[in-house]
C-alpha cells in the first residue's frame, strides 16, 4: 500500500507540471495571437476602453451620458455628433467604430468594432442587441478553433435604422437605410431599404413607407379634402 501511495504521488508530480506548462504555453499563445492581431496604438485604446469605459458604465443620470459621450468621443474612429450611451451597454475595439448623429445604444447592448463598424445617422439599437464584425475561425480542423484566430468583416448600419431588443448582426451584413430589424432577429445577409425584417436567420416579413409614398399619399389626401 506505502509503495502503491509512493508512485501515485511520484506520478501526480510529474504529470502536474506538465499540465501546468501545456497551460502555460497555450495562455502564452493565446497572448501571442491576439498581439499580433491588434496593433499598439489600437491596444492603447483598447485598455482605455476596458478601465474607463468599466467605470462610466453604470453610472446613472445625465452625467453618466455625459461621460460616457466624451469617452467614445475620444475613442471612436469618428463621431459627428451626440450619442445616447444607456447604462450597461458594453463598446469593444472602439477603434473600429465610425457614427453620425444622434447614436442610441440601449441597456445591455454589445458593440464589437474589431473589423469595422459604421452607423449612419438617427440609429437606434434596442437592450441587449449584438452587433460584431469579428468571429472566430473554424476552416480548419486539425487546430482548435481556440488558437485560428479571427476573421474580420465589415459592418455596415445606414440611417433610421431601428436594430430590436435582443437582435444580433454577424460580420459582412449591410443594413440599408430605414430598415427595422425585429426583436430576436439574427441578421446574417444584407437588408433592403425600409424593409422589416425578422427571424432566424432574419428574412423580410415587411415593408415601411418610403417617403416618397408618404408624401404621395399626404397629397392625396389634401385633395380629397
Amino acid at each position: 500500500m506505502i509503495a502503491e501511495r509512493g508512485q501515485l504521488r511520484t506520478a501526480r508530480m510529474v504529470c502536474e507540471p506538465s499540465s501546468m506548462s501545456a497551460e502555460r504555453q497555450s495562455f502564452r499563445q493565446l497572448i501571442r495571437n491576439y498581439l499580433q492581431s491588434v496593433p499598439p496604438a489600437r491596444l492603447v485604446k483598447v485598455f482605455a476602453e476596458e478601465y474607463f469605459g468599466t467605470f462610466l458604465r453604470s453610472l446613472p443620470g445625465v452625467e453618466g451620458f455625459v461621460l460616457r459621450y466624451v469617452l467614445y468621443r475620444a475613442l471612436f474612429q469618428r463621431l459627428d455628433g451626440f450619442c445616447y450611451v444607456y447604462p450597461g451597454a458594453r463598446l469593444s475595439h472602439t477603434y473600429g467604430i465610425s457614427a453620425g448623429r444622434n447614436l442610441m445604444i440601449n441597456a445591455g447592448a454589445f458593440l464589437y468594432g474589431r473589423g469595422g463598424l459604421r452607423f449612419g445617422d438617427d440609429v437606434m439599437i434596442g437592450p441587449n442587441a449584438v452587433i460584431v464584425s469579428s468571429q472566430h475561425r473554424f476552416d480548419d480542423p486539425r487546430v482548435p478553433m481556440v488558437y485560428q484566430g479571427h476573421k474580420t468583416d465589415f459592418v455596415d448600419i445606414g440611417s433610421d435604422v431601428w436594430i430590436g431588443a435582443n437582435a444580433v448582426i454577424l460580420p459582412g451584413v449591410t443594413v440599408a437605410d430605414g430598415t427595422v430589424i425585429s426583436a430576436g432577429a439574427v441578421v446574417t445577409r444584407d437588408t433592403e431599404p425600409y424593409s422589416i425584417v425578422g427571424g432566424v436567420p432574419a428574412t423580410q416579413i415587411g415593408m415601411r413607407p418610403r417617403l416618397v409614398e408618404a408624401s404621395a399619399n399626404a397629397d392625396a389626401c389634401q385633395t380629397r379634402a
